[in-house]
């Protein structure tokens, strides 16, 4: 009689449901897993730590629009990678989760590293919930797949107790879900719901479209595009917790007040949109909200208050509503004549830089930020499959800012900063042979033995040549700011650091490093790390300047996050 055992069901499952690789740190309760991933020809990308492995699941989810896997082990190790999913919850990220777990038989007993888990990842999943039955495994990784795709996509975490994986099953008796079960019904956007909605959009002189985070790459950011070329409304998307003060968007807090229609697309109306209140948004600005969740609908409808200023509300995917749209517009779209320049208006205020960037001065052994991010922007415009990653605090908005590519990840409308070793990572694994950049600040290249910084050895390893440029300032900067700020200069305390070396680190875990104290050396510095070859470092001494501001009447509409 031929057997299986429960996590040859577990990997087979992910082999069906698409799964490529599986982003782990090893552990006693999950090697039953390993071994079974072989004869189910999955890649195992081995972390050093459990926090790097989610991240990388987040961003390769991301990238490529089907959930990435971590598989981490019981206890501590789930632990230890909880906090990671943060981001990818913000990001809306399709992600799942697969930890290791105490056996069932012996739970109540204080046995090894027995830890209500799913309970402890709840809060931060879509779904979560440990495993009950050894030839159901197969199940419950398609309920996972199919969970972390609908809708609005997010992380979901499933824990596999040791028993269950260990178990021996009759083969004939195991029946794996087809790959249709692996996937996720959309919830389409109904026609008279898309003729409405575009006759509102006709209707409105100054119409903007806000795309969910979910849009930020992929298939998301050629719908977004594409609906901008359809209905030539301004189509925003900002991946930033400062929201509409997002560096990226320019100077675009100062029209924001003027739009007078706005359409919510699978975003929430949060903290970010300042809730659409005044004064970021016009009191008279009337609102079109369309979302997967009735509850964020309930919520953005008790924002706005005024029921007569939301025009219309659907229940619908993002991504299937973006289609429905952009079908309808193409039919035939006919907006006001005021639109076209309301639209260049946009464009010049996302565009728009101060004048006195032109020429940035550096100090005597530090380098401006905008420097840096120029440098960084002069070698992603000559290579355009390139991929960006963007961390960190005040450095982080320098160089979203300044510096832009095609694909783009961030550490999302979280904020949680550290992850953008582990995402560049992901990014050359989902991109293979596409440059990858990473910038980050010397707070976010410290954490962890470097927030991740022993995750170069990882690079190292898997052969994932990214480059890192971290602005060093020694402090964290955004902390050292608000004391400033808050309490005066002669109450500084706890946020200042060693002028690290963090080159040689990586040059001494496999990688190469470059080490900058001049702004006129950065460019050769970073282009002699992409030509490498292996995971490199540009550490770059940079002055500890705040983050720009770069609306031009000072503050953005609502405060800065």
């Amino acid at each position: 009689m031929a057997t299986l055992r429960g996590a040859d069901v577990v990997a087979r499952a992910l082999a069906r449901g698409g799964a490529q690789r599986l982003f782990s740190l090893s552990g006693n309760q999950v090697m039953v897993l390993y071994d079974a991933a072989v004869d189910a020809r999955l890649d195992i990308v081995h972390t050093r730590h459990e926090g790097a492995a989610v991240h990388m699941a987040d961003a390769w989810g991301r990238l490529t629009g089907e959930p990435g896997v971590a598989l981490l082990t019981a206890g501590p190790g789930h632990a230890n990678g909880v906090g990671a999913l943060t981001n990818a919850l913000g990001a809306e990220a399709p992600l799942v989760l697969l930890s290791g777990h105490a056996p069932l038989a012996q739970l109540g007993s204080d046995t090894f590293q027995e830890l209500r888990q799913a309970e402890v990842a709840a809060p931060l999943c879509k779904a979560s919930w440990t495993a009950q039955d050894a030839a159901g495994l197969g199940e419950d990784v398609a309920r996972a797949f199919r969970i972390a795709k609908a809708g609005r996509p997010g992380p979901v975490h499933v824990s596999l107790p040791y028993d269950l994986l260990d178990a021996k099953l009759d083969a004939g008796n195991v029946a794996l879900p087809d790959a249709a079960a692996f996937g996720a019904a959309p919830q389409p956007l109904a026609d008279e719901a898309v003729a409405a909605i575009l006759a509102a959009l006709a209707r409105a002189a100054r119409p903007l479209i806000v795309a969910a985070p979910a849009m930020a790459a992929g298939r998301g950011q050629r719908l977004r595009d594409a609906l901008q070329a359809a209905t030539g409304i301004p189509v925003l998307h900002s991946e930033s917790p400062r929201g509409i003060a997002d560096p990226t968007l320019g100077a675009l807090p100062d029209l924001l007040a003027e739009a007078d229609v706005v359409l919510l697309l699978g975003r929430k109306l949060d903290f970010t949109l300042r809730f659409g209140r005044p004064p970021a948004f016009s009191a008279r600005c009337n609102f079109i909200h369309i979302d997967p969740e009735a509850e964020a609908l309930r919520r953005g409808a008790v924002a706005i208050g005024e029921s007569a200023r939301r025009l219309y509300a659907a229940q619908a995917d993002a991504f299937a509503a973006a289609e429905a749209l952009i079908a309808g517009a193409l039919r035939g779209f006919a907006p006001g004549a005021a639109q076209a320049e309301w639209a260049g208006q946009v464009e010049r205020a996302r565009a728009a830089r101060p004048a006195e960037w032109a020429a940035p001065e550096s100090a005597e052994g530090v380098v401006h930020p905008l420097v840096v991010a120029r440098a960084v922007q002069q070698a992603l415009a000559a290579r355009p499959d390139a991929v960006l990653v963007c961390d960190g605090g005040e450095f982080g908005q320098w160089a979203q800012a300044c510096a832009s590519a095609a694909t783009r990840i961030t550490n999302g409308p979280a904020g949680g900063i550290g992850g953008s070793i582990p995402y560049a990572i992901a990014a050359c694994l989902a991109h293979p042979g596409a440059p990858v950049i990473a910038t980050l600040g010397d707070g976010s290249a410290g954490f962890y033995l470097g927030f991740y910084l022993a995750e170069f050895e990882t690079a190292a390893r898997c052969g994932a040549p990214f480059v890192a440029v971290i602005g060093n300032d020694a402090r964290w900067n955004a902390e050292h700011l608000i004391q400033v700020r808050s309490y005066g200069p002669a109450r500084t305390i706890g946020c200042t650091m060693q002028p690290t070396r963090y080159d040689l680190a990586v040059a001494a875990l496999g990688g190469h490093g470059e080490h900058v104290t001049r702004a006129a050396d950065v460019a050769a510095a970073l282009e002699r790390a992409l030509a490498a070859g292996r995971p490199a470092c540009v550490n770059v001494e940079i002055a500890p300047l705040a983050a720009p501001m770069l609306s031009r009447t000072g503050t953005p509409p609502g405060g800065a996050h």
